[in-house]
C-alpha cells in the first residue's frame, strides 16, 4: 500500500514539473514577442506657413441700385405709351405723354406774358413806368414760366435715370389714378447687394474692401464688388449689420432679385497649413491632434488649435512649428513614443 501511495506521489510532481515548464516556456515567448519593437510605415509631410485668407459667405439678394417710380404730379389720361417693361432707357428719355390741354394753355400764358415784359421793359428804361409796376410784371412773367416749367415735367414724363424698365402699370387712354406709378425704372449697373455680417466681424469690415460675389441663376460665373457703405446700428435681434456691396454688372447679367452669395475677405493670416486628413479627433473630446515624427523616428502626438478649413487643408493656429514633421498616413494605429518608418 505504501508503494502505490509513493508512485502516485512521484507521478503527480513529474506532472507539476512538467506544467510549471510550459508556463515558463510560455512566459518567456510571450516576453520575447513584447521585446520585438513594432514599427510603422508612415508618410509625413513638412507644416509650412501660407497665407489664408479670412473669409465667410454669406447670402443676399441682387437689388438695384436705384429705383425710380415715375409719375405725375395729379391725375390725368394718359396720351402716349412710349416703352415697354424690358425696355433698357437713357436719363431724359421720353417714357409716356399725358393730356396736353392744361400744358398748352400754361404756355400760351406764358407767351403773353414774355411779350408784355419786354414791351414794358422798355417802357420802364424810358421812365415811362413805375419801378413797382415794372416788377410786377417782372414776377408775374417768372409765376407763368415757373408754372409751365412744372406742368411740362408732369405732362411729359422722362426716365430720371439711365436704366431698364421693370414695371409699366397703365395702358394708353387710361386715366392715371394716382395709386401706382406709371413705369418702375431701375438702374442695375451698378448693383447692389445688401449683406448681414455677425456683429462680431464690425471692426474687421471697411470701406473699399473686395467682396466675391456669385449667383445660382449663373453657374460658373463670379463678379467682384466692393463695400460700398457700413450701416452704423447692429440689429438686435439678429446681431447682425448691413454692408452695401456695389457691383459693376457692366454686362446687366445680375438682375435685381437673384439670389446671390458674397464671400467677404476680412483680412489675410500667415499660418501653417496641413492636409485635414493629418489632424485627428480625439475620442471622448472636442479636441484635435496631430503626431509629429522626431529626430529618433519616434512619434508625439500635439494638440492643435485649428483655424479655417479650405481645399482640404486645415489653417494650424497653434501647436506645432514650421518644418514640423507632420503625418498624415500610417497614423490609424499609433500611439505617443510608437516608432515608425518614414516612406517618402
Amino acid at each position: 500500500m505504501k508503494k502505490i501511495v509513493y508512485s502516485a506521489l512521484v507521478v503527480a510532481s513529474a506532472i507539476v514539473a512538467v506544467s510549471c515548464g510550459s508556463r515558463n516556456t510560455e512566459q518567456k515567448e510571450v516576453q520575447a514577442a513584447e521585446a520585438v519593437e513594432v514599427v510603422t510605415n508612415v508618410n509625413v509631410i513638412s507644416a509650412a506657413i501660407q497665407e489664408v485668407p479670412q473669409n465667410e459667405t454669406y447670402p443676399s439678394t441682387v437689388q438695384a441700385y436705384v429705383t425710380n417710380n415715375v409719375v405725375p404730379q395729379a391725375g390725368s389720361r394718359i396720351k402716349n405709351i412710349n416703352v415697354e417693361i424690358g425696355d433698357f432707357v437713357k436719363k431724359g428719355q421720353v417714357l409716356a405723354e399725358m393730356d396736353m390741354a392744361n400744358l398748352n394753355q400754361t404756355k400760351l400764358k406764358l407767351a403773353n406774358d414774355s411779350t408784355e415784359l419786354a414791351r414794358l421793359k422798355s417802357l420802364f428804361e424810358q421812365g415811362g413806368l413805375s419801378k413797382s409796376d415794372y416788377d410786377n410784371v417782372v414776377l408775374a412773367y417768372k409765376v407763368s414760366k415757373t408754372q409751365y416749367e412744372n406742368l411740362l415735367e408732369n405732362t411729359v414724363l422722362r426716365s430720371p435715370i439711365t436704366g431698364v424698365v421693370t414695371a409699366r402699370n397703365y395702358d394708353k387712354g387710361d386715366m392715371y389714378t394716382m395709386q401706382s406709378p406709371i413705369f418702375v425704372v431701375q438702374q442695375i449697373s451698378p448693383v447692389k447687394l445688401l449683406v448681414a455680417i455677425s456683429e462680431k466681424d464690425y471692426t474687421r469690415v471697411k470701406k473699399g474692401d473686395s467682396v466675391g460675389v456669385t449667383a445660382d441663376a449663373l453657374p460658373g460665373r463670379s463678379f467682384t464688388g466692393r463695400v460700398n457703405r457700413i450701416y452704423p446700428t447692429i440689429d438686435p435681434a439678429s446681431h447682425t449689420f448691413n454692408a452695401e456691396v456695389l457691383v459693376t454688372n457692366g454686362d446687366y447679367s445680375l438682375r435685381p432679385g437673384m439670389y446671390a452669395k458674397a464671400n467677404v475677405t476680412f483680412s489675410v493670416n500667415h499660418s501653417i497649413v496641413v492636409p485635414d486628413i493629418a489632424v485627428l479627433k480625439q475620442q471622448g473630446s472636442g479636441q484635435r491632434s496631430v503626431f509629429v515624427v522626431n529626430p529618433d523616428n519616434t512619434v508625439t502626438s500635439k494638440v492643435v488649435t485649428l483655424g479655417r478649413h479650405f481645399d482640404s487643408n486645415f489653417e494650424i493656429l497653434d501647436g506645432i512649428d514650421e518644418g514640423d514633421k507632420v503625418v498624415i498616413k500610417g497614423h490609424s494605429s499609433l500611439k505617443n513614443g510608437s516608432k515608425v518608418n518614414v516612406i517618402d
